[in-house]
């Protein structure tokens, strides 16, 4: 299993806690939490959606074994999965927003993108540039010779 921040809990409470707020993130796309909560979350839920957009029995399985409730994994495998269909990760987004007044703690909204009602809007994909033709090698040395100084011949006959 992978690495999780402890978030001050034993492992079983943690896990529960996490598998309850992917959970609620699921149905209500946005959720406000601590930033270090948010942060792992983030991890999760976009494993979810990847499992959603899979499709097969076995990912439905791993999915159900994950989230809470039936229309949960429905909503991960018809809505989610295809709304994401073209997109290669990066499905959530984590906006910070205040500080908790009770123990300061940072708090963020995380959100998943392209829906309505967003907080911010998604950026558009950046252009990809063209790519560079590769350049031959002995193409490169000549056109380093062509612009370099000439040399100048030192004679071994000196002038006297």
């Amino acid at each position: 299993m992978t690495k999780f921040r402890k978030l001050n809990r034993p492992t079983g409470h943690r896990m529960s806690m996490l598998r309850t707020m992917v959970s609620q993130l699921v149905k209500h796309e946005r959720i406000e939490t601590t930033v270090a909560k948010a942060k792992e979350i983030r991890r999760l839920a976009d494993n979810m959606v990847q499992l959603g957009k899979e499709g097969s029995l076995a990912a439905a399985r791993r999915a159900g074994a994950f989230v809470r409730g039936d229309d949960v994994i429905h909503k991960l495998f018809t809505e989610l999965a295809h709304r994401y269909k073209d997109r290669a990760g990066g499905y959530t987004r984590m906006l910070r927003t205040r500080i908790r007044v009770g123990d300061a703690a940072p708090m963020a909204y995380i959100e998943f993108i392209d829906r309505e009602n967003e907080l911010r809007q998604s950026k558009p994909p950046t252009p990809q540039p063209p790519p560079r033709p590769a350049l031959d090698p002995w193409t490169r040395s000549r056109l380093c010779r062509q612009f370099a100084p000439p040399k100048e011949e030192k004679s071994s006959e000196s002038e006297i």
